[in-house]
């Protein structure tokens, strides 16, 4: 009996460090992601010579590039999420650096809406919120996953009052929106990571499947982590 006991810790703590190895390697590739998109928005939102690529100051209106940036992140991550079996690894972590770089080009007008200090003090806000939440998610015992729904929800939710808001131009409902979308996306960052976990827990290391299903872990834990800084923005972000 003891030795079937033994077999049986032995066999746990190989998928324990086996999910701490694949969740350190999706926190790797967000890492990345991020500190792409960090410096690719701020070369575009603070050099007039970059931002000229984005917009044409004569007549105010955007340029193809813009466009590009705004619209073509929403296709990489269907591509990413649609064609994971027939894409390869290597594909996937293309396709996974052009949606940094092109969501850097997207976020860069927050530089000229915003002052830099409330930016980088918000930043900071949604890293220690991000990272709070995360090691929540990561090492509780409590299953996530029936909130899981009621957030996905939520956020489709969000999403259709913040198209309905786009006509209505409510400042009010665009505050409730944000205080929703924070709650939202703090809630997702601990359910996330915790699938991460569990996903981690099942895979084979080394593999070509890991590989993608860390990347598509780094999109989803990117995707959390924007989001919130962006809702949080609304709130502590000062106005130029």
């Amino acid at each position: 009996m003891n030795y079937q006991k033994e077999i049986i810790d032995g066999g746990q703590a190989q998928q324990h460090a086996v999910s701490r190895t694949f969740t350190g390697r999706v926190m790797s590739y967000m890492a990345a992601a991020l500190a792409i998109s960090g410096i690719v928005a701020y070369l575009f939102g603070t050099d007039m010579d970059m931002l000229a690529y984005l917009i044409n100051f004569e007549t105010g209106s955007l340029k193809t590039l813009a466009w590009v940036a705004m619209f073509a992140p929403f296709g990489l991550v269907l591509l990413m999420g649609m064609g994971a079996n027939k894409l390869s690894a290597s594909t996937m972590l293309i396709v996974f650096i052009a949606f940094s770089v092109l969501m850097g080009i997207s976020l860069s007008t927050i530089f000229l809406i915003y002052t830099m200090g409330s930016i980088y003090l918000t930043f900071a806000v949604t890293a220690i919120t991000f990272g709070i939440m995360a090691v929540v998610g990561y090492y509780t015992q409590t299953d996530l996953s029936k909130f899981g729904g009621i957030l996905r929800m939520a956020l489709i939710g969000i999403i259709v009052a913040m198209v309905v808001n786009f006509f209505m131009q409510s400042a009010m409902m665009d505050y409730i929106i944000s205080m929703i979308g924070v709650l939202v996306f703090t809630g997702l960052t601990a359910y996330d990571m915790q699938k991460i976990r569990q996903i981690g827990m099942q895979v084979e290391e080394g593999t070509e499947s890991e590989s993608k299903l860390a990347l598509l872990g780094a999109l989803t834990l990117y995707l959390d982590f924007i989001n919130l800084f962006l809702f949080l923005l609304r709130f502590l972000g000062n106005r130029n």
